[in-house]
């Protein structure tokens, strides 16, 4: 299945709309000569419907282009004013505004969360105490990476709601000394910016950056995406089989992960970057504003890197900072279903990128930034994305085999006796952070998970053997796993544990009674 899907994309039209092209290209070789052809098989090897592409470099853009369809099976091509769920690459945004407020003495990155939202409350009654704006845009919270997602991403939840349930996240790390990924701590610190500036969160960026920039494109929620004229489908792997996936609304996290735009409309916010806060000779923001985003705050890894010429990684606000074969290097990336994008941009070279794609099921997105990395910045040339492309296929396989495994002892099950009647199953089920699901009959042998604050998601159960079901979710990209029902010792069933697709959230949640 996996070669035809392939092979529909190979025939599908790569059109490229361009400023310039091959050897009109200032740069590297690779850049002049090899640039179009090495995303072009990248995109067929990685199964990538549609990719676009910004190239900034001494103040100028030098390549602002689209490559592939925005949606499969059709003819429009992906060109610079696509439009992309971007993702985390709003939280540069967030943090932006925050360091912008502090330049204006309207507020101190130290000071504590609690002076703006007095009932913010985390898990641990010390680390309530201690917690800073800083803290929450540095991911040093001491939760793990996407804890609490699995709840919050899609969610219909207030903001305010969100906020609160931080406090029922048990931290596994230590607060301020592990890094733990935290998308409610911007949304958090979007909170506090529009208590200080007096306007939402949406509204604060676009009149302090957006529109400064002639950025007219981008949006900052994704409400509505749907009906833009130029906007690329989100597609995913994860299963197998390229899948189009309906569009992810994560608004409710507006200030980590809701903007979309264009590689036309972020070139711009790079160059901003790259020139200190000033666009075509204006200042946008001063200089200080930057710095302050740019300073590390939280120790990410400190070991060699074994494929790239890396020693450390650190997270500042609202960007990765990191050496690159001698230069210090500022990045971020974003994850929504169906997207992956990335921004990255290195000062000392006066070099800037923006990589948006519509598959998320992929590494050529990273490595492309690498392999513009290591041209621009002397790094002996190596396939980046052939690097990273084997042991993905390797761990892609056996994923299939195991869903292959998963899907025949599911099939064994539809003649199996079930273990007890459904209406044990049927009810109200609670999680701590979640709150709660109903779980109710779908026919005669089969069950339905709902999730009031998740309005556009389902789960179907299927008997497999004993207690344990195959869980599938109504959007592709949540997963299929199986999953477990657990009695007490009078037989009463007592729990159900469920997981999503670790890119949502790594940790399953289980539900009682």
């Amino acid at each position: 299945m996996k070669k035809l899907l392939l092979a529909a994309l190979t025939a599908a039209p790569l059109l490229t709309v361009q400023a310039q092209s091959g050897p009109n290209i200032p740069g590297p070789t690779f850049v002049r000569d090899s640039l179009d052809a090495c995303i072009r098989r990248g995109m067929r090897a990685w199964q990538i419907p549609g990719l676009a592409i910004a190239i900034v470099k001494d103040g100028k853009v030098i390549v602002s282009k689209g490559y592939g369809v925005r949606e499969v099976g059709k003819p429009e091509p992906v060109d610079e004013n696509t439009l992309f769920e971007i993702a985390s690459n709003t939280k540069l945004f967030t943090a932006t505004a925050v360091a912008n407020l502090s330049d204006q003495e309207k507020l101190r990155l130290d000071d504590k969360v609690t002076k703006y939202l007095p009932d913010f409350r985390l898990y641990d009654s010390v680390a309530s105490r201690l917690v800073t704006i800083r803290d929450v845009l540095s991911h040093r919270l001491g939760t793990k990476t996407f804890q609490g997602d699995f709840t919050f991403w899609n969610s219909d939840l207030p903001r305010a709601e969100i906020v609160r349930r931080l406090r029922l996240l048990k931290p596994n790390g230590q607060f301020r000394q592990e890094y733990g990924y935290c998308n409610a701590g911007y949304l958090t610190a979007g909170e506090i910016v529009a208590k200080v500036s007096g306007q939402s969160w949406e509204d604060y960026v676009t009149a302090t950056m957006l529109k400064p920039l002639g950025m007219s494109n981008t949006r900052m929620l994704t409400t509505g995406i749907e009906t833009l004229p130029n906007v690329a489908r989100p597609y995913t792997t994860g299963l197998g089989k390229l899948e189009l996936l309906a569009y992810d609304h994560p608004d409710a996290l507006a200030p980590a992960a809701s903007m979309v735009s264009s590689v036309a409309d972020m070139s711009r916010w790079v160059r901003m970057q790259l020139d200190s806060g000033r666009f075509e000779g204006k200042e946008i923001l001063p200089w200080p504003v930057l710095q302050r985003t740019r300073k590390a705050n939280t120790l990410v890894r400190s070991d060699r890197n074994a494929r790239l010429p890396m020693h450390f990684q650190a997270y500042a606000l609202g960007l990765y900072t990191a050496d690159y074969n001698g230069r210090q290097i500022y990045w971020h990336t974003g994850g929504a279903d169906g997207f992956v994008t990335g921004t990255c941009f290195v000062p000392e070279a006066g070099l800037g990128m923006v990589i948006l794609t519509n598959q998320d099921n992929q590494a050529f997105f990273e490595t492309l930034r690498y392999q513009l990395l290591d041209a621009y910045l002397g790094v002996p040339y190596v396939n980046r994305s052939a690097q990273a492309l084997a042991p993905t296929k390797q761990g892609e396989i056996e994923e299939a085999q195991q869903r292959t495994t998963l899907a025949l002892r599911t099939e064994k099950g539809r003649t199996a006796k079930l273990p007890r009647k459904l209406d044990a199953y049927c009810g109200t089920w609670h999680h701590p952070v979640m709150g709660d699901v109903t779980v109710a009959a779908d026919g005669k042998r089969d069950l339905k998970i709902t999730f009031p604050h998740l309005p556009s998601l389902t789960a179907k159960l299927e008997l497999i053997d004993g207690e344990q079901w195959r869980l599938t979710y109504s959007n592709p990209a949540y997963g299929q796993f199986p999953m477990m029902f657990a009695a007490d010792p009078q037989d009463k069933l007592i729990t159900m544990t469920l997981r999503v697709n670790p890119f949502l959230e790594l940790d399953p949640y289980t539900f009682t009674r």
